[in-house]
């Protein structure tokens, strides 16, 4: 009985996951089609190409996070088999009510409420310490973020909408700042590589390749091309007419867009592979089994305190192939929200916006942080708005969206406690 729920959870994982490709779709693609950069279609395969190609950037630890959020050893499958119906069934509700909430804080919610209705508050992990060098984790520090997130995002559109602006205009001192940012990036991204002698499993005999292509650097490596890219844009931009300019901003708009999309697939599969991994790890417990006799193909071990993780590659290749499928469905409810409801985008914006949400999701990941791709793009847009007047963005609409971002866990919650009750009867 176990393990044909333990496959259920598996197959309404990846359901959760495609659905959350098409609920976030907009964020992604929301600029590019409002500034008619690319159709609809045309940006959606776009987004889904580069959803799955986030395969070969991000690592795991925002998966860990997840699978962390309540005690493995205290709770059984009902819970988070409830969990994820809560999830899906919230993600459906805003989707077709075209409110871009968040897919990552309805798992949590849905996990969370799960788990407390099952063995009470004391099974979900609220906090736990930051060790060396790391952040701290735990549920409160998710909750944190969902106004970190928004508030992140819109700082960096914010900083990067002024950076532009003032490198349009025929000034010195705006070329030597960009100068001296360009510097600055290369030596804190070297700073950051990790070396051949310090990769655990080297992908090719060669060194260079190894370093070249391991997850960690690859990621660091897209965070210097955005802004080296950006930046060499801002040395040229008070040269171009307006015209030229306006079409070299079209272009960038693929990049950053990319580089979002990115982002978002990197973030959110992450997410699914947590709760998946998760599963696995109660059934192992529920059933008294040890590690050595379960098939490879469900061979999954939790990280502990030595960082010790392994997870089969069917489980990312199926969670990122499943946001990309979902992505290509699209959500234009949404994606009329997110482009046009929230305050005028132009490409100048959209590339602002972007660059700005891609920045702060890669950021955000390398902290093992798992934080709303729906709010960090809704903040730079905000961000974007702020640098022309505070009336040019919708309030309103807005205030909305925020309700929206703090109902979220505690209705998906609520949501899963229920279905908790309910499932708890038959199983």
């Amino acid at each position: 009985m176990d393990f044909t729920i333990l496959i259920v959870i598996i197959v309404l994982a990846l359901i959760f996951d495609y659905i959350n490709g098409f609920h976030d779709a907009a964020n992604a693609i929301a600029t590019i089609v409002a500034t008619k950069v690319l159709t609809p279609f045309q940006a959606v395969v776009w987004a889904a190409f580069f959803n799955f190609l986030a395969y070969w950037v991000f690592g795991f630890g925002v998966a860990d996070t997840v699978a962390k959020t309540a005690n493995t050893m205290e709770i059984n499958l009902t819970v988070i088999l409830a969990g994820i119906i809560a999830a899906i069934c919230w993600n459906l509700l805003t989707w077709w009510l075209g409110i871009p909430s968040s897919s990552s804080h309805t798992l949590i919610g849905g996990f969370a409420g799960a788990a407390i209705a099952h063995a009470g508050f004391d099974v979900v992990t609220w906090y736990k310490a930051a060790s060396a060098g790391g952040m701290p984790s735990g549920v409160i520090i998710i909750i944190a973020f969902i106004v970190l997130a928004p508030l992140l995002g819109a700082l960096a559109s914010y900083l990067i909408s002024i950076w532009l602006l003032n490198s349009s205009k025929k000034s010195i001192y705006p070329k030597l700042f960009t100068g001296a940012l360009m510097i600055a990036t290369v030596v804190f991204v070297a700073y950051q590589m990790i070396p051949y002698d310090k990769i655990k499993k080297p992908r090719f005999d060669s060194h260079f390749w190894s370093v070249v292509f391991e997850a960690h650097n690859i990621k660091w490596f897209l965070v210097a091309f955005i802004i080296l890219s950006v930046s060499t844009f801002c040395l040229f931009f008070s040269r171009m007419s307006h015209s030229k300019s306006e079409s070299w901003l079209k272009k960038m708009q693929l990049l950053s867009s990319a580089a979002f999309s990115l982002g978002h697939g990197g973030n959110d599969s992450q997410k699914v592979m947590g709760i998946i991994a998760a599963a696995v790890a109660v059934y192992i417990h529920t059933n008294g089994l040890p590690q050595e006799s379960m098939p490879e193909w469900l061979n999954v071990v939790l990280p502990d305190e030595t960082g010790d993780f392994h997870m089969p590659s069917w489980i990312p290749l199926a969670c990122y192939s499943a946001i990309a499928a979902g992505t290509l469905s699209g959500g234009w409810k949404i994606v009329k929200t997110m482009g046009s409801k929230i305050t005028k985008v132009t490409s100048f914006e959209g590339v602002a916006a972007e660059t700005a949400g891609a920045l702060t999701l890669y950021f955000t990941e390398h902290l093992k942080i798992p934080v709303s791709t729906t709010h960090t793009i809704t903040g730079s847009i905000i961000g974007v708005g702020l640098t022309k007047r505070i009336s040019a963005v919708r309030w309103g609409v807005t205030v909305s969206l925020i309700w929206a971002w703090v109902l979220t866990i505690p209705i998906s919650a609520i949501l899963a406690a229920l279905f908790y009750y309910v499932l708890n009867m038959f199983l």
